[in-house]
């Protein structure tokens, strides 16, 4: 294992932000949203004013603050703000439903909540619910370009609550006219709550201290994928979830590098443009999003307009889904550069195997970051130390490293079955080879038999995949008289629409026989529809839940 220490006394407002200013970077350009920029100065000035203000409205040290925003400048300074005055960071989707945010908001038990207008008008039916709830801060939902630190008047439906309201803005004035001396932190102070993707019901909360963090950025940002002063990063996932705001947040700011915010929905289309705007070095990706800008790319050129220009990226990251080789092979023949596909979880809080520059196994998720142990035990092992199953075979995965939380938030039977010490039960299967090179099989809950024997939808899926006229793809198991069969849902390419206008049967045939003719024949999906788009939960993950109900009858 890495031998990485950190101080007694550490925070990670300071190992992120201030310490840039110690190194003579306080004139780099830190953020840019649209045409402005705010140097690793004025982001830390807005920072330690907001600390005090959140300590004057009654923020003490380890009450939790609930951030839920889009991409927008202000995000940067509300979590430094809360981990520089001793809180605990939670962060929140601000296209979830009122009724999800109102959950995470007793759940936590917010002190302060930061966000938009809008989002705190539709949660005013739901504050009278929250007494520890002091203050909202509120923050416009500016469009890339416009002004993110305009004032904004608090919604009338928060008049009569008593809890003070008012613009993000209005607080970092109030604070720059305080002294009040802000909190020492302990390493193993808690910092980040970072939520699963409730697979199985509601998210819970990953409890992490401030080394987890540093950790985790020393060993894969900076030794691993080599973040550098100098890069520029954009991310199609939104700051809120925990890889984008390691990869397009933290990762950069503890090299001096520069961050390229677009706070508009992720598209082919706006990621394109944020892309010709901010000439990123490093790109967040994930898989979908890379088959859309091939999607993208081939009709700008069917309409005669140039092609896209990724020239000026060093590398994207692919995480949160698996990448299909054929499209990793279609992406670097088209755009060049590299993508570098790994795998994380709120739990060890980011990504700790990870193909990488100069060591890339196609079809992998690469080998364990340095600093990471990986293991592969049968699925009934009930510790660490169980006999791994052979090479080749597939088992689930456990982890250990120095990033690991400490447990789930009011769950401590699901805590006792995920975490054991130093080690991590994942509930993902997957399989090593014998040169280290790990191999995802799905989710354990995603398996269903035909006839009696496993299917993994991740090996039908990438088989569609293979297939020149399908550009994403997701399989189940749906019922079909009392037994579970392979369901396929496909979006087309651009130029295989024409196929599907009369609903597609010949297609549908054609790639059930390209199935066939590739794996065991009871692996072919039974039914075949065309969608225009996979549903995604919050984390940007395919929602097979959702593709469950709608395979209902």
């Amino acid at each position: 294992m890495t031998d990485v220490r950190f101080p007694d006394d550490f925070n990670l407002a300071r190992y992120f932000l201030f310490d840039r200013l110690d190194e003579g970077l306080g004139d780099t350009p830190a953020i840019r949203f649209g045409d402005r920029q705010w140097s690793y100065a004025e982001v830390a000035d807005r920072s330690t004013a907001l600390a005090r203000a959140m300590i004057s409205l009654g923020l003490a040290p380890e009450q939790r603050v609930y951030i839920v925003l889009p991409d927008v400048p202000p995000f940067a300074w509300g979590i430094f703000a809360t981990l520089a005055a001793g809180g605990v960071l939670a962060m929140g989707n601000p296209q979830a439903p009122a009724a999800d945010l109102a959950y995470v908001l007793g759940y936590i038990r917010a002190r302060i909540l930061i966000t938009t207008p809008e989002v705190a008008r539709s949660l005013a039916p739901h504050l009278h619910e929250f007494p520890n709830l002091r203050a909202i801060l509120l923050v416009p939902d500016a469009a890339t370009g416009d002004d993110p630190e305009e004032d904004v008047a608090p919604p009338g439906e928060l008049a009569t609550l008593p809890i003070k309201v008012l613009a993000l803005c209005r607080a970092v004035v109030l604070g720059r006219g305080f002294n009040l001396p802000l909190p020492r932190t302990h390493r193993d102070d808690p910092a980040i709550w970072l939520f699963t993707s409730g697979s199985t019901g509601r998210p819970k909360a990953a409890m992490h201290c401030h080394r987890d963090f540093a950790f985790n950025t020393e060993v894969y940002a900076k030794r691993t994928m080599g973040y550098r002063k100098g890069d520029v990063t954009v991310s199609v996932p939104r700051l809120f979830f925990g890889y984008a705001t390691g990869t397009n947040l933290w990762f950069p700011f503890a090299v001096g590098a520069t961050v390229g915010l677009f706070s508009e929905r992720p598209t082919a289309e706006s990621l394109a443009a944020a892309i010709a705007r901010y000439r990123p070095t490093i790109v967040t990706n994930v898989p979908t999003m890379l088959g859309k800008l091939l999607d993208f790319d081939d009709e700008r050129r069917a309409r005669g307009l140039p092609g896209l220009d990724l020239s000026c990226v060093r590398f994207h990251l692919s995480a949160g889904e698996a990448l299909p080789p054929s499209l990793y092979e279609r992406f670097l023949a088209r755009f060049g550069g590299a993508v570098y596909d790994g795998i994380g979880s709120a739990e060890m809080f980011h990504i700790y195997c990870s193909n990488r520059p100069g060591d890339v196994v196609g079809g992998s998720l690469g080998r364990a970051v340095e600093g990471y142990e990986l293991r592969i035990l049968p699925e009934d092992a009930t510790g660490a130390g169980a006999e791994p199953v052979p090479v080749g075979e597939i088992g689930v995965l456990w982890v250990r490293g120095d990033s690991v939380a400490q447990g789930y938030h009011q769950d401590r039977e699901r805590s006792w079955k995920t975490f054991h010490g130093h080690w991590c039960r994942t509930g993902d299967l997957f399989r090593l080879d014998a040169n280290g090179y790990l191999y995802f099989a799905g989710r354990a809950d995603d398996l269903f038999k035909v006839g009696g024997v496993f299917v993994a939808p991740i090996e039908v899926e990438d088989c569609l995949g293979s297939h020149p006229a399908v550009s994403a793809v997701a399989v189940i198991g749906a019922d079909d008289a009392g037994l579970q069969k392979p369901k396929a849902f496909v979006v087309v390419r651009p130029d295989a629409r024409d196929r599907i206008a009369d609903g597609g049967h010949a297609l549908a045939t054609e790639l059930q026989d390209h199935v066939k003719a590739r794996l065991s024949k009871y692996k072919y999906p039974r039914w075949v529809v065309f969608v225009d788009e996979l549903p995604k939960n919050d984390r940007g993950k395919v929602d097979k839940q959702a593709l469950a109900r709608m395979a209902a009858p």
